[in-house]
């Protein structure tokens, strides 16, 4: 399905959320700056992005903000961005206020609590290697829910043999839980509500026209939930990583 098209050079990361689960921890910091195995997981996240080709990042932040902003600060780099939030404006909300900063071309999104590990190669490089902007506007990493650690949920979509993605609606369960990273097509942002709103909101404007696709991780993925599960979450990534190299791949 994919073809030759123009470098993906853009991402922003998801980090103005309550984090609520996670309490106590995040009583007092942001979800996003929760270490794993040391290393908070927004760190890991914007190496990735950078080991992946991007070059200009964008982070919000709203709850605990003032840490969200002093850490993307710390890395003295104009090309990583702050895009403040005065109320919450939900996952939607929060790419919509950041448009400016993004620009008119596609881009990634990852959420700034999504923790994995790779498995042949980059996975955010594999989703931008996969894009086409033919015959896609949104196009979601998916791992199958059979072996997602830490997660009990009941499963987000079914991916088909064309790649197209379908909402598990009505159905008991569905075999694959959306992995927090994405790319979609800033047009897919004309005429969205001016308050808060889901990025779910534009998955089924996507999925209205046909054009919401899904690629399958093929590393290892997890859900850092709660204080439990990030403790279940570090044990199994003692066992996974050389013990030279740990960090969370998040």
């Amino acid at each position: 399905m994919a073809t030759k098209t123009a470098a993906i050079k853009t991402a922003m990361v998801l980090a103005a959320g309550f984090g609520k689960r996670m309490r106590p921890i995040t009583e007092t910091i942001p979800k996003p700056l929760v270490p794993v195995l040391g290393v908070p997981m927004l760190e890991s996240i914007i190496a990735k992005l950078r080991t992946a080709g991007i070059e200009r990042i964008v982070v919000n932040g709203f709850y605990l903000k003032e840490q969200i902003q002093r850490f993307v600060e710390s890395y003295d780099d104009p090309m990583i961005m702050f895009s403040e939030e005065h109320e919450i404006l939900e996952t939607g909300g929060g790419v919509t206020q950041a448009l400016s900063l993004l620009g008119n071309d596609p881009f990634v999104v990852v959420n700034g609590d999504v923790c994995w590990l790779d498995g042949g190669s980059s996975a955010i490089k594999r989703i931008m290697d996969f894009w086409n902007p033919d015959v896609m506007d949104a196009l979601l990493l998916v791992h199958p829910r059979s072996k997602a650690y830490g997660y009990e949920g009941a499963g987000d979509f079914f991916l088909g043999n064309d790649q197209k993605l379908s909402r598990r609606g009505e159905k008991k369960s569905a075999p694959y839980v959306y992995a927090g990273i994405q790319i979609l097509h800033p047009k897919l942002f004309v005429a969205v509500p001016t308050e808060a709103f889901s990025l779910n909101e534009i998955f089924d404007k996507a999925l209205a026209s046909n054009r919401l696709c899904g690629l399958e991780h093929d590393g290892e993925w997890f859900h850092v939930g709660t204080p439990e599960g990030l403790r279940e979450v570090e044990d199994l990534l003692q066992n996974m990583l050389p013990t030279a190299s740990k960090s969370s791949g998040s």
